[in-house]
């Protein structure tokens, strides 16, 4: 948690988001995403001054479990002076002790976005999905929870000023943007409406414009004009083709060329062959991918 010190900003996390978001889609499937189509709402998990600390952060904690299909699942929520923001015990289950940082006894309308990373940590836990390092874990599981539909908390407890600024995750402004905006694109949703900070409007609006730039790589055939030129001279001098290219040109076992290109959706690999207009359909997600090889 950031309090009052340097925020991070920009993508040094995207290849992790963007791994994240294929992992997400092995484990799940297609269809077990898609019933994640409705984010939490903010009438949810709002917390108003008045109510009773401890009863409305359980009510919260029920409502964050409930989005995550984690009926069995129950969290006893405290508070105690931390470095973190929160902290849960990843035990069997299906009762799991969640502390939060004593700071949200003062900043109540944020405890629903701690919530929401300290769900999907057991979410994920009964998964059975993880990365190598924690540090890797900890992008996995922001990635998660903005996915599927809580992470638009986490973003909106971003606030930055002159003299002071608060950030939950692990992810940067732009990195929640972006997952966001990619998880707005699957399902027609405009998050943007639920902001209350507009640094996490901005930050969104910066996610979304990178996660629109997925759309338009070549061999897509949304690519724009400079990008069509690039594939076109590549495609021509296969050897001198940059490894920081968003394809990658190979032959097939009888010798004709194909290209491979990282589905816009979910960021599974796919390869097609090089003859034109090509309709591909991702094995992983199922997005059909209209592209000119």
């Amino acid at each position: 948690m950031a309090n009052g010190g340097p925020v991070q900003h920009g993508y040094p996390h995207l290849e992790t988001v963007r791994a994240a978001i294929t992992a997400l889609y092995k484990r799940l499937s297609r269809d077990t995403v898609q019933t994640f189509s409705t984010s939490v709402v903010p009438a949810d998990v709002a917390f108003c001054d008045t109510d009773d600390l401890h009863l409305g952060a359980q009510r919260v904690a029920r409502e964050i479990v409930r989005h995550f299909r984690l009926p069995d699942a129950r969290l006893i929520v405290g508070f105690r002076e931390m470095t973190h923001a929160a902290n849960v015990e990843l035990a069997a289950g299906p009762e799991y002790f969640v502390e939060l940082n004593d700071r949200f006894r003062t900043h109540r309308q944020d405890i629903g976005a701690a919530l929401a990373h300290e769900v999907a940590h057991v979410y994920l836990h009964r998964l059975d999905l993880s990365f190598p390092t924690t540090a890797e874990n900890e992008i996995l599981t922001d990635t998660v929870t903005t996915y599927l539909g809580a992470g638009w908390l986490l973003l909106d407890a971003f606030r930055e000023d002159a003299v002071s600024s608060q950030k939950l995750g692990y992810l940067t402004p732009e990195e929640f943007g972006y997952v966001l905006a990619k998880r707005a694109l699957l399902f027609h949703e405009d998050p943007s409406v639920w902001f209350t900070s507009p640094q996490a409007y901005d930050a969104y609006v910066k996610g979304l414009a990178l996660a629109r730039r997925d759309e338009q790589q070549p061999p897509l055939t949304g690519a724009g004009w400079a990008g069509r030129r690039r594939y076109a001279h590549d495609r021509r001098h296969v050897a001198g083709v940059q490894p920081t290219a968003p394809y990658a040109f190979s032959p097939d076992p009888t010798g004709r060329l194909r290209v491979s290109f990282s589905c816009p959706t979910c960021h599974q690999r796919i390869r097609v062959p090089v003859k034109g207009r090509v309709r591909a359909r991702c094995g992983l997600c199922r997005t059909v991918l209209e592209c000119d090889t």
